[in-house]
Parts: C-alpha cells; sequence; structure tokens
C-alpha cells in the first residue's frame, strides 16, 4: 500500500498508520485513522483508496466502487486506483467492464505482474480460458517466484479439469511460501485429494506463524478440518471449521433479519394476480438453476449442460444486478410495468450473451442465490426454466459450513444463520410453489443419487428437451466447471455424501433449533412457514 500523496515523495503519517493496520488486518484502527482523515480532506485519493481496500475486505463492494471511482474522477492519471477498480468490478461479477479498464491500466504499466493476473482471472471469467492460459504461463516463465501467480494459474487448471496440473501449481505456490493458506485451502477444496502426515504438519507449522495474516489463519484452518474429516476425527475436524468460520464471520457477519424481512415483503407484494399477469421478455433460453449452495446444483448444471442442445456457462450475477438497479428489491419489482418487464428481461439475455461461447439454444445460469429473485425471473422472463435443487438441510447446511465461500455467502459462517437462510429459501419457494404450482421444477438430491436415470428423465422432461444419454454420462462431459464442486461432477454419481453431516450430529443444536419445522417437513416445505 502506497501511502504517498500523489504528486509528491512526502509520506502522510496518518496513512502510514492506516496502511499498517491495513496489511495487519486490524480493519476497525484502519477505520478510525482513515474517516476522520478524509473529513479533513476529502480530494485526499491515496486515503480514499484505502478505504474503498477496507470496505472490500468487508464485502461492501458497492461501497468500495463508489469510493474508487470518486478517486479516478479526482486523480484520472491514479493508475493504482484504476486497478482496484477492475478488481472490484471483477469480484462483482463484472469482468466485461474490468476489461475495459485493464486495457488501460496496462498500458501505463505494461509488465505490473498484478494487473496481468488480474486480467487472466478476468478473461477466465468471460470464458476465454485459452487466452488466460497464455497470460499466466508468460508471467511465470518471466517471473517464476510469484507465489499468487501459481496460486491463480491453479484455479484456472482446476477449472479446466486439468486436475494433476493444478495440484502442480499450488504445491508450487506452497513451495514458495509455505503459509499461503488459500493455497493449502485450494488442494483441500478438490474434494478428491487427502493431505499426508507431512502436509498436515506443515500446515500446523505454519497455523504457528508469528506473522501469519488472518486470511492465511482461515483457510489454513479449513483446509485442516478437511484433513481431519479424511481421517475420521470429525471433532478436531469441525474445531477447525468453527475457527475458520468465526474468523470469517468477525469480518463479514450475516444479517439475517435483513433476509427474513425481505422474504416477508416478497410473500406480501408477489401475489397470484401479479406473477401470472402478462408482460416480461418471451425468450425461453435461460435455465436458472437455485437453491442453497452445495445442495447439487453443479451436479443439475453438468447434468443438462451434457445435452447437445444446452450450453453451462456459470454462476452468473445479473440477475440480481438487474432487479437492484430497478430500486428497492422487492418493491420496485413490484411496480414494474409490461415494457419495464420487458426490458428488464432482455437487459438480461443481452448482459449473459458475453459468457456464451456456442450456438446451442439453452444456457444454464446456476447462481444459487437466485432463489431470492424467482418471483422477479417470472416477471421480466416468465417462458425460462426454473429449477430448485434442494439437500437436506441438515447434509447441505453442514456441507456449506464446511465449505469456505471467497466473498458471497456470509451466511454459512454460522450454524444459527445457516438454519435461518435455509427456512427463508424454502419459505419463498413455498410461496411459488402455492402460486405457480408446477413452475418450479425441484430436484431432490438423495432422489437424484437413488434414482438417477428416472430423475434425469424428469428434469429433460420439465426443460422440454428429448432425453439424450450423455446426460447419465455427464462425468464424461469436458467442460470448464468453476464452482467448488468441479472435481466431483467429473465422477459418476456415489452416495457418500448424503450422510456425511451425521459425523458432526452433536454440535449441530444451534443449527437444528434454526431450521426448526423445516428439518422434519424435509423434502416438502411445512404449512406453517407461510403463515409468518
Amino acid at each position: 500500500m502506497d501511502a504517498r500523496l500523489p504528486g509528491s515523495s512526502r509520506w502522510h503519517p496518518r496513512l502510514v498508520e492506516a496502511a499498517l493496520a491495513l496489511h495487519d488486518d486490524r480493519l476497525d484502527v484502519a477505520e478510525r485513522l482513515l474517516k476522520p482523515h478524509l473529513k479533513a480532506d476529502p480530494f485526499d485519493v491515496r486515503a480514499i483508496r484505502m478505504l474503498a481496500e477496507l470496505a472490500g475486505r468487508i464485502g461492501r463492494l458497492r461501497d468500495a466502487e463508489a469510493l474508487l471511482r470518486r478517486a479516478t474522477e479526482i486523480a484520472p492519471g491514479f493508475v493504482a486506483a484504476r486497478a482496484n477498480l477492475a478488481l472490484v468490478l471483477s469480484r462483482m461479477g463484472r469482468p466485461a467492464e474490468a476489461m475495459e479498464l485493464l486495457d488501460a491500466v496496462l498500458q501505463a504499466e505494461p509488465d505490473a505482474i498484478g494487473h496481468l493476473n488480474l486480467k487472466a482471472a478476468s478473461l477466465g471469467r468471460l470464458g476465454d480460458f485459452d487466452q488466460a492460459i497464455r497470460i499466466y504461463e508468460g508471467v511465470l516463465e518471466r517471473a517464476p517466484a510469484q507465489p499468487r501467480v501459481w496460486l491463480s494459474y491453479g484455479h484456472m487448471l482446476k477449472t479446466l479439469g486439468r486436475q494433476a496440473d493444478g495440484v502442480d501449481a499450488y504445491r508450487r505456490a506452497i513451495s514458495l511460501k509455505p503459509t499461503l493458506g488459500e493455497a493449502w485451502w485450494s488442494l483441500a477444496n478438490l474434494k478428491t485429494l487427502r493431505f499426508d502426515e507431512a502436509d498436515i504438519e506443515a500446515m500446523r507449522a505454519s497455523l504457528g506463524a508469528s506473522d501469519l495474516s488472518g486470511e492465511d489463519r482461515f483457510h489454513l484452518d479449513f483446509a485442516l478440518g478437511k484433513a481431519m474429516h479424511d481421517l475420521g476425527r470429525a471433532d478436531a475436524a469441525f474445531g477447525h471449521y468453527a475457527r475458520g468460520n468465526a474468523l470469517r464471520r468477525e469480518r463479514q457477519p450475516f444479517r439475517g433479519e435483513e433476509l427474513t424481512r425481505t422474504v416477508d415483503r416478497c410473500l406480501e407484494l408477489f401475489t397470484p394476480e401479479l406473477l401470472s399477469s402478462a408482460g416480461g421478455c418471451g425468450a425461453a433460453d435461460p435455465i436458472f438453476i437455485v437453491g442453497m449452495p452445495r445442495a447439487g446444483s453443479t451436479l443439475v448444471e453438468q447434468i443438462l449442460s451434457s445435452h447437445p442442445l444446452v450450453e453451462g456457462t456459470s454462476e452468473l450475477p445479473d440477475m440480481p444486478v438487474i432487479a437492484r438497479e430497478i430500486g428497492p428489491y422487492p418493491g420496485s419489482a413490484a411496480r414494474m410495468s409490461s415494457e419495464d418487464r420487458q426490458a428488464a428481461g432482455e437487459t438480461y439475455l443481452k448482459r449473459t450473451a458475453v459468457q456464451r461461447r456456442t450456438d446451442r439454444p439453452f444456457f444454464i445460469d446456476k447462481l444459487p442465490n437466485n432463489w431470492l429473485f424467482v418471483p422477479f425471473v417470472q416477471l421480466v422472463l416468465p417462458n425460462a426454466r426454473i429449477v430448485d435443487a434442494r439437500r437436506h438441510p441438515l447434509g447441505c447446511c453442514v456441507s456449506n459450513f464446511r465449505q469456505h465461500f471467497a466473498r458471497g455467502q456470509e451466511f454459512t459462517y454460522d450454524l444459527a444463520d445457516l438454519g435461518r437462510y435455509y427456512s427463508d429459501y424454502v419459505r419463498l419457494m413455498a410461496h411459488v410453489d402455492q402460486l405457480l404450482p408446477g413452475r418450479v421444477h425441484r430436484v431432490i438430491y438423495e432422489r437424484m443419487v437413488e434414482d438417477t436415470e428416472a430423475e434425469v428423465s424428469d428434469l429433460l422432461a420439465y426443460c422440454g428437451l428429448p432425453f439424450d444419454p450423455a446426460c447419465l454420462r455427464f462425468h464424461q462431459t469436458e467442460r470448464a466447471v468453476r464452482t467448488a464442486s468441479s472435481e466431483q461432477v467429473r465422477q459418476p454419481i456415489y452416495q457418500g455424501a448424503k450422510d456425511e453431516w451425521q459425523l458432526y450430529a452433536e454440535h449441530l443444536g444451534p443449527l437444528r433449533a434454526a431450521l426448526g419445522p423445516v428439518l422434519d417437513a424435509y423434502p416438502e416445505a411445512p404449512a406453517s412457514l407461510l403463515q409468518r
């Protein structure tokens, strides 16, 4: 972090102190230093950039974007702020906008490794994996001692199904920086790799490092949790998961009451008359897969993407962005005119076109969190298919607790938060089922595992697709998969994951209490939820 003022070699003492606080993850200290400084000098672009970094670290990406846009308006030549803005846009799921900024940034600093790394990552998010790989390999050929570039390169290789090469890249990153927690977690996150004793000892030694950052620490805890889980040491595994999640929750607390109020408002506003009214874009291209993370959505996507008429894209962020750009959701959605709905549907298709690489007539958007926007999808794309991937609440929530999400899933850091989130999800989907019977097709994970052919047949029939045996050989389909289940869906279905939650049964009291009647009613929704 450069704390010098633009055009000056003088270091500002307050900014130096704030930069050191950010480096040491003392975010509260950094905020206390930066806010009064900016009140006294609102045009200090380096302080604005620091505050934007702070906002980004705690998940307030919109605030970070606004701050960085202000910094670049005040100082158009401030390359570091433009690069930071590109990073924020990329994290917000707007890689095309990030690329526009990066082109200008790389003109100013063509050899900057960080900029090249971000460009490769943005290209990957746009589906241009070949160019991304070329950039990574070019950087590493020139500067091989870059652990974070090896890490990013490993992510890209994993996405493309080159697991052995990905493992080698992650191992190379670790050899350069043994305390790089994200590299250890990336190995764990392959799901198919088991750590040996040397790995476990190395991770434990890294946890004891005096200068270990908070980010490295929680990644190491999640990785060690996976190692202990594989050894059958459930209590030790849970301890690591709990510590890692607690660190994440400190930075990004979940405001569950806000979600509950939003769902309450959805039940109030989205009436049968509104949801069945005319309007919207008539295109039938999208197939939305919604639900909880870790509920089988990647499996469903892989099955459908194996069909010759369906293209798998990824978890696309566009629908929530469009819904919220109209105004506060859900109130603004309920007030849309027929023309507004059509325009919103067309905007979605235009925005997602950049992700498409084939001329197949249908494509998949598998952002799980789109469950909250299912009524909005009905209003703006009434002919789109909607598939709800659902898994047993204990199995699903424990799997989420064991999974480290880089961003966007703050509810997974606490068992009680997970239970409340799952309940609100079931409540809204039950409302849609009640108002529009059959509109959403539900895939129950346990049924898919037990009778795959019957469930796949029903899924294809709902989507209006002829049966194709390739959908049963989904694990042989070669395609890029960016989610945590990328390696699992490249293998045949196995039943072992269904009951893994039982290893942690004695720790799940807060989760059971938060789930309430949803747990006993599964796979149906308890009628009491609709009466809240």
